[in-house]
């Protein structure tokens, strides 16, 4: 069972960019300290300012981060979640890859992803409608980069002759690679492709995620599922549901507009399935996400909610969201983490190797 924490690298007003590059080096030691399994970095470009809303956020080059982050820690894992593969090269990304993994001897995962989101691909001038087929093409190009000693590949987007990509990754054959499932389609393509899956209850319900799970298990009995979760672990149930509350809400009301936004823009598929995405988290209410999508509690609770939506969901690991719209002061977020990392994430162990 993988216990993992989500970077998102926030720095909300009251911190600055070298403090929140500061915040992130401490986490990810903590997050060792507490015997976390991993650290899982976001990819973020053209964040709104602090002044409009938005929360801003330093990763916008999770790689680089990650090989700082690899150097300041020894047991660690250190991944990505996710990175936006279609926004870069494959044969530059499949150096990178192979360096950092050499780098930090094998600690490094790779999660992948091309968002469902079209700003980013604004921002890079980059066509959204080509996404989905550079996505796969992209994948299919660093496999061969890392598997093979010369390799050539005609595509619909790329086309190399006679490359060799060196150093090749230290994990053999590559490192573990993880996609970010967030549409139902995508359940059962990634399936097909015989990938481990990042899911999350942002965009969806548990509900709606258990039967998107169907359709990858029906195609991919065997693979790995890790959920990423909003946690917020204290001391008592009113301090666990008060003090993240502003954030969170604030958090999906953003999510709500970015849906909403993305519709019927040039190249989202899934149109439905986000305008109705949409439409729900317009109307959601705090009570809606502490039942459907989030684990706020004490320790118990929050213990007990995870064992059960592991056992239901059938999943290899839980990915703690600790700071959900950015907001919740780092104090109150460090106390919150190592609550989960001391009280929690143990008992979901133990639990875990009774019942496998």
């Amino acid at each position: 069972m993988h216990i993992g924490l989500s970077m998102e690298c926030d720095y909300p007003p009251h911190l600055n960019q070298r403090q929140a590059f500061d915040e992130a080096f401490k986490m990810a030691h903590v997050a060792e300290d507490l015997t976390f399994d991993g650290v899982w970095l976001a990819e973020r470009h053209f964040a709104t300012p602090t002044g409009t809303g938005g929360v801003p956020s330093i990763v916008s080059a999770p790689m680089i981060l990650a090989t700082a982050i690899a150097e300041r820690t020894q047991r660690i894992r250190v991944g990505t979640g996710v990175l936006v593969l279609p926004l870069g090269h494959p044969i530059r990304m499949a150096e990178e890859v192979a360096t950092l993994d050499n780098i930090c001897e094998g600690r490094f995962d790779l999660g992948v992803g091309r968002s469902g989101f079209t700003r980013s691909y604004e921002g890079y001038d980059l066509p959204y409608e080509e996404s989905r087929n550079r996505f796969g093409e992209y994948l299919n190009v660093m496999k061969l980069a890392w598997t093979e000693d010369t390799f050539s590949h005609e595509g619909d987007t790329y086309t190399f002759k006679d490359v060799s990509v060196i150093p090749k990754p230290y994990q053999k054959p590559y490192p573990p690679i993880w996609a970010a499932a967030t549409t139902k389609p995508t359940f059962e393509l990634f399936g097909e492709m015989g990938l481990d899956i990042l899911v999350g209850l942002r965009g969806m319900s548990v509900i709606d995620l258990a039967d998107a799970i169907v359709d990858y298990r029906t195609v991919n009995p065997d693979g790995k599922i890790a959920l990423r979760i909003p946690i917020y672990v204290a001391d008592s149930m009113e301090q666990a549901h008060s003090e993240p509350q502003e954030s969170a809400m604030k958090a999906y009301a953003r999510l709500q507009q970015a849906f909403t936004g993305s519709v019927g823009r040039s190249g989202t598929e899934s149109g439905e399935e986000r305008a109705e995405r949409g439409e729900r988290l317009g109307t959601i209410t705090y009570d809606d996400l502490l039942r459907d999508r989030l684990a706020y509690g004490t320790p118990d609770v929050v213990t007990e909610r995870l064992i059960e939506l592991r056992d239901t969901l059938g999943l290899s690991g839980f990915i703690m969201e600790s700071n959900v719209g950015g907001g919740i002061p780092s104090e109150r977020v460090l106390k919150s983490v190592n609550l989960f990392g001391e009280e929690v994430a143990p008992k979901i162990r133990q639990t875990t190797n009774v019942n496998s």
